[in-house]
C-alpha cells in the first residue's frame, strides 16, 4: 500500500477534496495508496479535525518553535517519514521549503497553485491576475523543484476573469476549480507506474 501524507497551514479544504476522493474512487483498491496521515505547522488548523474524523493521523509541528527554517523542515521530514509516503502533497502549505526537503521527496512532491503558472508565481495571484488584465485565471497542480512554483505542470484549470470581480470573489471562483483538479492530478500521478516517475 503507498501512503499519501498531505501537508496542511489552514482550511485543508484541497486535503479534504482528496480524502473525499481517496475515499469515493477507492483508491485503496483500485491505485492501492491511501492518505494515511494530515501535517500541518499551525495548531490551529481547521483542516485537522476533518483528518481525524476521517481516521487519518495528524500532528503539528510549529515552525516558530525552530530556530531556522533548515531545523523546522529537517523535523517535518523526519515526522513525514515515520509515515513511509510514496507522495507528499502540499495542500495551502504556507512555507517555502528548503532544497534539502525538495531534493528528498523529488518526483514525490506535489503543490497546487492559484494560478495557471508559469504566470504569477508566488502570492497574491487573484489580485495581479486582476491588476494586470487577465481574462482568464485559474490553478495549476505542478510538481515541487527548489525553484518556487517552477517544475512539471500535471493539470490546470482554467475560469474568466469578470469585469466586477475582486480578489476574493476570483479566488473563490478559483478554488472550486482546484478541488476538481488537485484529486485529479494526484489520482494521475498515482495511477503511473512508479518506474516512470521521473526522481530528481
Amino acid at each position: 500500500m503507498r501512503n499519501i501524507v498531505i501537508l496542511i497551514s489552514g482550511s485543508g479544504s484541497n486535503m479534504a477534496a482528496i480524502v473525499r476522493a481517496a475515499e469515493q474512487g477507492r483508491w485503496a483498491e483500485r491505485l492501492n495508496a491511501r492518505v494515511v496521515a494530515v501535517l500541518s505547522n499551525r495548531a490551529d488548523a481547521q483542516g485537522l479535525p476533518f483528518a481525524q474524523e476521517h481516521g487519518m493521523a495528524t500532528s503539528v509541528l510549529d515552525h516558530k518553535a525552530f530556530a531556522s527554517r533548515e531545523d523546522f523542515d529537517a523535523a517535518l521530514m523526519a515526522e513525514i517519514d515515520r509515515h513511509a509516503p510514496a507522495l507528499v502533497v502540499l495542500a495551502g502549505f504556507m512555507r517555502i521549503l528548503t532544497p534539502d526537503f525538495v531534493t528528498h521527496y523529488a518526483g514525490r512532491l506535489l503543490n497546487i497553485h492559484p494560478s495557471l503558472l508559469p504566470a504569477f508565481p508566488g502570492l497574491n495571484t487573484h489580485q495581479r491576475a486582476i491588476d494586470a488584465g487577465c481574462r482568464f485565471a485559474g490553478a495549476t497542480v505542478h510538481q515541487v523543484t527548489a525553484e518556487l512554483d517552477h517544475g512539471a505542470i500535471l493539470a490546470q484549470a482554467v475560469v474568466p476573469v469578470l469585469l466586477d470581480d475582486t480578489a476574493d470573489v476570483l479566488a473563490a471562483r478559483v478554488l472550486s476549480q482546484e478541488h476538481l483538479i488537485y484529486p485529479q492530478a494526484v489520482a494521475a500521478w498515482l495511477a503511473q507506474s512508479p518506474m516512470r516517475v521521473k526522481r530528481g
